[in-house]
């Protein structure tokens, strides 16, 4: 190799293999809008009959977990609007929707804390409903597929706009299971499990939220819930600890 060899000489075969890797990104990008699609559709449904099972069976879990369903539905269209046109390869577009996911775990926090705790004060009694359980089962049973799928996505993409929705549908997940446990215990007599567990699933969100915007604002942590900084890459004092 001449040492008179032009720095684009020398980075043609680095060149040719970021090509491939634009490829790549480009149609995991794709795969990243169609799941948000899917996600929306689904998540709208969700929302809609988990409302009604809900309050047929008299459960704030069970409505803490439907209610949610508005909130991913949200991460899911704000995943699709990053990945659509020219934002696909925008930074920008990232970091602004990487800021409105993180922005929309703390939506429905304050209601729902309120309501947890007037009930554990004052006492309530779910009924453990057909329709909410099947819900809740099935949510079970297929979010955690979703969720882990989309944080590998977000991985790939380095998009925490893509994990932070990934993050949400986890977090239905475990508010399903939670409620479906709470509805099984309320029909054995422990009704305060149903607000409690709205409780923990509150809080859990809202540290999401909190990694997230901080992964926003430093760029380290950038795939909420699994603390991971990208190797080689410091993590800012003035934003992060250690």
């Amino acid at each position: 190799m001449s040492p008179t060899a032009s720095p684009t000489q020398l980075r043609v075969p680095g060149q040719q293999r970021s090509s491939a890797r634009d490829h790549d990104w480009l149609r995991a990008a794709r795969f990243a809008r169609w799941l948000a699609w899917a996600s929306l559709g689904w998540m709208t449904l969700e929302g809609a009959l988990g409302v009604l099972a809900g309050i047929e069976a008299n459960s704030i879990s069970v409505l803490t977990w439907a209610a949610s369903s508005a909130v991913e539905g949200l991460a899911s269209a704000i995943v699709i609007w990053r990945f659509t046109g020219r934002r696909t390869l925008s930074e920008h577009s990232e970091r602004r929707a990487q800021r409105w996911v993180a922005a929309s775990f703390f939506l429905l926090a304050p209601y729902f804390l309120y309501e947890a705790i007037a009930r554990l004060i004052n006492g309530t009694q779910a009924e453990a409903a057909p329709l909410a359980i099947a819900l809740t089962a099935s949510s079970v049973m297929l979010m955690p597929a979703l969720g882990w799928t989309k944080l590998r996505l977000g991985r790939r993409l380095d998009s925490g706009a893509t994990s932070g929705e990934g993050v949400q549908n986890l977090l239905c997940a475990a508010q399903a299971l939670a409620a479906l446990i709470a509805l099984v215990a309320a029909g054995a007599g422990v009704a305060f499990l149903d607000p409690l567990a709205a409780l923990i699933i509150a809080g859990i969100a809202a540290k999401e939220g909190v990694e997230l915007r901080r992964g926003e604002e430093c760029d380290c942590h950038t795939t909420p819930g699994l603390d991971m900084v990208v190797a080689g890459d410091a993590c800012d004092d003035r934003c992060c600890d250690g």
